[in-house]
């Protein structure tokens, strides 16, 4: 949020002007909405990286289907055939490495679904917790005129 602690009046004793308040409010509301920008900038940029490491992850479950498909199938089912059937040792093989790469694809899952959704939720409940603020202050204003106009 704003700090508005740091506003001095500029003529000495009295309240400042009309003009002078929305100045103020005006440079506060500017820096609110960059502040708010540079956390959810910094939020993104996290749940990016959460999604590339699960991008990541996929994409090592795939080579290992790969490779592990050809070099290390052809020794498993040549080493299992000297004492199964060359299509039952070519059948376990296939399925020990199906569930490695589908061991691999869960855990790039649980990555990727860490960075989803994309919406920077923190900038997002303090941006609503500003416009709360300043809602509350603009009522409690006019309260406050309305109070010394009926005075």
């Amino acid at each position: 949020m704003a700090d508005v602690a740091n506003a001095r009046p500029t003529q000495t004793g009295s309240e400042p002007s009309t003009a002078e308040l929305v100045q103020r409010a005006t440079e506060q509301v500017s820096r609110l909405v960059r502040d708010e920008l540079a956390l959810a900038r910094a939020e993104l940029a996290q749940k990016g990286k959460h999604a590339g490491v699960g991008v990541g992850l996929f994409g090592g479950a795939g080579v290992l289907a790969l490779y592990g498909l050809g070099a290390l199938a052809a020794t498993a089912i040549l080493l299992l055939a000297l004492v199964l059937p060359a299509w039952a040792a070519a059948l376990i093989v296939a399925v020990v490495l199906f569930i490695a790469a589908g061991l691999l694809a869960l855990a790039g899952k649980k990555q990727v679904s860490r960075a989803v959704p994309p919406v920077p939720a923190s900038a997002v409940r303090s941006v609503r917790a500003d416009v709360d603020t300043v809602t509350a202050a603009v009522k409690d204003g006019k309260a406050a005129a309305q109070d010394g106009r009926q005075a």
